[in-house]
């Protein structure tokens, strides 16, 4: 089939975020099917942009045809996001005789985050008479009203809202990483028979090969906390509000004096605060060190004892949660402190670890205190079911297929 995937925030390797969009493709080319994605030239995401100024530009990665579509910058989440999403869309608005006309597309999924595209995609699939599919990664606008407190009255808010109910009506297939969205969907409009749940994955090659060894500062200071006796609790990943890492300071502030390291690699938003943090309040014990190329995360997370990954206690976890981070933890073999209140828990079902009330320092502790007293065969036997779980089901060969076959059933 000739698939085109429109995600205005989608990335590579090579990129950075979002990665999902290139390792479904990639298996899909693979194969035998040709994939065009169609992404924004800027997303704050992404840690390298492509070199786009006026005009669309094409470009080729491991098999899969890029076109970056000129878009402003922005920064936050403010009116300069907004011009930048109405930029991309405009502007994929005028592409559609070009995109339907030079790749003729079988298959036209929208795959943005935001709802919005929903109507372009409708109006590619239409002139091509493709496949239109609507894949969920968050729910729009339930999320940025219950995350972000907007009214469901603002105008974006009804517009998102528009979008979504339209996308259930129109789509042929409604794909969604999210696993407990049923009732919610149907309550909007979506023959749930058209429903598919794809969660998020990892690539097996990644993990199959030698890993690229830490920059040395990085090595040495991990091997000085085992040297030292310490165990290491981990984490790996965006510095922001959501990921719940003032919990996780909390709990080693209660844990001072224990043979406990904390390792926290990463940047975002918050990290200059919670830098502060942990110089004002004396947590010698903690760590907060600069991100490392993804070739590296498996190095990284083989020094872990146990890995941390926190949330919010937020209501719109309750249809699930889907993080790509949990994904490598498992596959990495830790085992894993949860601290989590969702429709789902990866970490429960494969028993590659202890999850915990999330916004509770005192839980935190505990669980890490109990993980930490196991024998160092006993957590490698968590984290050998969480990478079994992984394998059987969250390869993206494996979700690459699956969403092929629902794609083909519709």
């Amino acid at each position: 089939m000739n698939i085109l995937l429109i995600n205005h925030y989608a990335g590579s390797p090579r990129d950075g975020m979002e990665y999902r969009p290139y390792y479904l493709a990639r298996e899909w080319v693979r194969a035998g099917h040709r994939v065009q994605i169609v992404a924004a030239s800027y997303s704050h995401v992404r840690t390298r942009q492509p070199m786009v100024t006026r005009d669309a530009v094409d470009e080729r990665l491991d098999g899969i045809a890029y076109r970056w579509l000129p878009t402003p910058t922005y920064v936050g989440n403010g009116v300069g996001r907004v011009k930048n999403i109405w930029a991309f869309l405009s502007r994929l608005w005028r592409e559609t005789p070009r995109l339907v006309a030079e790749f003729k597309p079988d298959v036209v999924i929208a795959s943005s985050t935001y709802p919005m595209d929903i109507w372009v995609a409708r109006r590619i699939a239409r002139m091509a008479g493709a496949k239109l599919v609507y894949e969920v990664h968050d729910l729009w606008p339930a999320s940025p009203i219950e995350l972000s407190g907007m009214s469901r009255w603002h105008p974006f808010i009804l517009m998102c809202q528009k979008a979504e109910n339209d996308a259930y009506r129109d789509a042929d297939v409604v794909v969604s990483m999210l696993p407990v969205v049923a009732e919610h969907m149907r309550a909007h409009g979506l023959d749930l028979r058209k429903l598919h749940i794809v969660p998020n994955g990892v690539v097996l090659e990644e993990w199959q090969v030698v890993p690229q060894p830490l920059v040395p500062e990085l090595a040495r200071y991990l091997a000085a906390l085992q040297r030292g006796g310490r165990t290491i609790v981990g984490y790996a990943g965006s510095h922001g509000l959501p990921n719940a890492l003032d919990v996780l300071l909390d709990a080693a502030a209660l844990m001072k004096g224990e043979s406990i390291g904390f390792v926290l690699v990463g940047d975002g938003h918050e990290k200059a605060r919670l830098a502060r943090r942990v110089r004002d309040e004396g947590l010698d014990h903690v760590a907060l060190l600069e991100p490392v190329p993804k070739a590296q995360i498996p190095a990284l997370l083989a020094a872990f004892d146990i890995a941390y990954i926190g949330w919010q206690r937020v209501p719109i976890y309750r249809f699930g949660i889907a993080p790509n981070k949990l994904m490598d933890y498992m596959m990495a073999g830790r085992a894993v402190l949860h601290s989590v209140e969702a429709g789902n828990d990866a970490v429960a079902e494969a028993g590659c670890g202890l999850t915990v009330v999330p916004e509770s320092a005192a839980a935190v502790a505990a669980g890490l205190r109990e993980l930490a007293a196991l024998a160092p065969e006993a957590r490698t036997a968590m984290g050998e079911r969480g990478r079994a779980f992984v394998v059987a089901s969250h390869s993206y060969r494996v979700l690459a297929q699956r969403f092929i076959d629902a794609v083909s059933k519709a």
